[in-house]
């Protein structure tokens, strides 16, 4: 007699294909989302060094105008 438990089961294969195909979206989806927030913090990253070492670390403060009294 065949064992039940070793048999295929369409509806489980059925299943856990749609199951995978779901994961492997979620999983493109954050790889995407975390690829372009590196990208982005790598942008900003070389715009920062590059106003360091162009020189425009250093804006001027805005200052009051004085009033008479």
């Amino acid at each position: 007699m065949r064992n039940p438990w070793t048999t295929k089961n369409p509806f489980m294969s059925m299943w856990l294909s749609a199951a995978n195909r779901a994961v492997g979206s979620a999983k493109g989806q954050a790889t995407a989302a975390t690829r372009r927030n590196i990208a982005t913090a790598q942008a900003e990253a070389t715009r920062q060094v590059l106003d360091f070492w162009g020189g425009k670390t250093a804006t001027k403060a805005a200052t009051r105008k004085k009033t008479r009294r």
